[in-house]
């Protein structure tokens, strides 16, 4: 094959990659994470979620104070029944951030607080559970197991509308 004949080849592979890369956004959207049945294929379970004040703030102190134990249980968990997220509206940054009784608290466990962030990162299924509500990791301030198949993720944040 002549030089030209090999230019042309890579010329048409090269349309060929850029109208597919080009055509992946468009995938990836048409997906979506809006749809319940979509979110509960990708995180393999189902996602419920609730809102509370954070006033209520006995069970969210207690999950934080276990922040230690639950880095590796999040490490490893990767099938579970249920997955509740709540909402802590009154704690979002956008609030002035948690009360002082969770504030402390979360900077007293500060260190495990952010490697158990960094945990749900690097778990697919709880990180798509709260990438699907528009959580971002720093908004969570803990998580409280349930037995092996459920998990509560607690979040300062409001509800994605």
């Amino acid at each position: 094959m002549s030089i030209t004949g090999c230019f042309r080849n890579l010329l048409g592979m090269s349309a060929a990659l850029a109208v597919l890369v080009a055509g992946v956004p468009g995938t990836a959207s048409a997906q979506g994470l809006e749809s319940k049945e979509s979110v509960e294929k990708i995180v393999g379970t189902p996602v419920e979620e609730e809102t509370r004040p954070a006033a209520d703030a006995g069970r969210i102190l207690a999950a934080i104070d276990k922040t230690s134990e639950n880095i590796s249980a999040v490490r490893k968990v990767s099938d579970l029944d249920k997955v509740d997220i709540v909402f802590l509206p009154d704690a979002a940054a956008t609030e002035g951030g948690p009360p002082p009784e969770i504030d402390a608290k979360v900077k007293e466990h500060q260190a495990d607080v952010t490697a158990l962030r960094e945990e749900i990162e690097g778990n697919a299924m709880l990180f798509h559970a709260i990438d699907s509500r528009q959580i971002l990791p720093r908004d969570i301030l803990a998580v409280e197991f349930e037995g092996k198949s459920s998990v509560v993720i607690y979040a300062a944040a409001k509800p994605a509308r």
